[in-house]
């Protein structure tokens, strides 16, 4: 009897394991992408993980709504359209975008955004966390 052996799917390119920390969890998300992958994709990855392993805060799943940091690259933010694997590593940053909600009559507009129960702002964990170094082994 012969047996058939069909293909399987194969992958081009590298695949790596991404690590995506997103602000106020309480731990970094991980899975394995393609290098080739578009961020606006590793994001959309990221927030179906997120909202599966039923994490808190809820964050939604509008990924217009979100931006993807490179810590080690810098405060940019990646455009959607790039390939993750063309930044050179493997740690990002999730962060929800501020939302500008503006007021009735001549106030300001005021900028809402992420903001933390305990002493702190998310700013400052920002900050902290560029300047954290890790080791890889």
């Amino acid at each position: 009897m012969l047996m058939y052996k069909g293909k399987k799917n194969q992958v081009t390119g590298n695949r790596l394991l991404i690590s995506i920390t997103v602000i106020g969890s309480a731990g970094p998300i991980r899975f394995v992408v393609n290098e080739e992958e578009v961020v606006g994709n590793v994001m959309d990855t990221a927030l179906r993980a997120y909202a599966r392993e039923g994490r808190l805060p809820v964050l939604g799943s509008n990924i217009s709504d979100f931006v993807l940091y490179c810590p080690i690259a810098g405060t940019e933010a990646l455009n959607p359209l790039e390939a993750i694997g063309s930044f050179g590593v493997r740690n990002f940053m999730l962060c929800k975008k501020p939302q500008v909600v503006e007021e009735v009559g001549n106030a300001k507009p005021v900028t809402v955004g992420i903001t933390r129960k305990n002493s702190g702002s998310w700013k400052s964990w920002f900050n902290k966390s560029l300047n954290m170094k890790v080791s890889s082994h």
